[in-house]
């Protein structure tokens, strides 16, 4: 849909006015489905004019349907964490009708599967430019917006593989480690200027990423020495989605830790990563390791 000039300023006067009564202003990126569509909604809900961003507005469609017929401050916006003149593009658009940022939550990611031997570096770079680059594009943006402010809070949607290895998720779990040690350093560097740093560490969730994942294209080859590892893991994340969190339970703790006066660094959310980690905690890495093992091939099918 294309927006006239004049349409675009009577919607920046429009969204100005909101502000100006002290309305908050919340960005999500990744919010066409998943934990970004279902943080997007418990925002406006909340009361934050919430801008709803994603690479293809296209795939926006239901959300703009369940704003507009809850009447909810949300607006659907193209931006690319890949792409750094669509990141610049949108900053514009927010300073131009709202200008603030009161939350951001980095939460576009994809999961790329396959073993690291079976991984390409295009496939891997690829990963690491959305999960990790991306956050650190669109977060460079949005500080001097939030320092001028002297306020503002930066979300960081990571993951219990942020936390502990998943074998044939080595890339991605590196993409969420490097978020973890990324978010803590930030904390130090922002907490002067009034500015806060939130991890949420979600375990399983029932969300499409799986559906949405990427696999090495080495991985899919029945010849490579990790193909029934593969077939394994998907099959265990089958059977943790069974009970597993739901995006509407991770979006609920971000805006619980995002209320609070003096949130925590971490949230995990579900009780299979509290698990882990409480169960980490009380082991050796080695014991650790074997544990995880054990639980993981329990829940794989048995080799007939």
């Amino acid at each position: 849909m294309v927006i006239s000039d004049l349409g675009m300023k009577n919607q920046n006067e429009s969204v100005r006015e909101n502000v100006e009564s002290n309305q908050k202003v919340a960005v999500v990126t990744g919010s066409s489905s998943g934990i970004g569509y279902a943080t997007a909604l418990l925002l406006a809900r909340s009361g934050y004019l919430t801008f709803a961003t994603m690479r293809n507005p296209a795939k926006g469609s239901d959300l703009i349907k369940v704003a507009e017929n809850e009447k909810l401050p949300i607006h659907v916006e193209q931006l690319d964490v890949t792409d750094l003149d669509s990141i610049k593009d949108f900053m514009s658009l927010v300073g131009e009708s709202a200008g603030r940022i009161d939350v951001l939550v980095n939460n576009a990611g994809y999961a790329l599967m396959g073993s690291l031997e079976d991984l390409s570096m295009k496939e891997i770079q690829d990963q690491l430019d959305t999960n990790l680059l991306g956050t650190v594009r669109v977060t460079q943006q949005v500080l001097p917006v939030m320092r001028a402010q002297g306020s503002g809070i930066i979300v960081n949607i990571s993951s219990g593989a942020g936390r502990f290895g998943l074998q044939g998720m080595s890339a991605y779990v590196a993409t969420k480690f490097a978020l973890e040690g990324l978010s803590e350093s930030l904390e130090y560097e922002v907490r002067p200027f009034g500015i806060k740093v939130i991890l949420i560490e979600p375990g399983v969730v029932k969300t499409k990423i799986f559906n949405n994942s990427v696999v090495g294209q080495a991985a899919l080859r029945e010849d490579s020495p990790y193909f029934g590892m593969l077939g394994n893991l998907n099959a265990t994340f089958n059977a943790l989605s069974e009970n597993a969190s739901t995006s509407d339970q991770v979006a609920a703790t971000i805006i619980e830790a995002i209320s609070s006066p003096e949130p925590k660094l971490r949230y995990p959310v579900g009780e299979d990563v509290i698990s882990w980690l409480e169960t980490k905690s009380i082991m050796t890495d080695e014991q650790f390791q074997e544990y995880m093992k054990n639980s993981m091939a329990s829940l794989a099918p048995t080799q007939g």
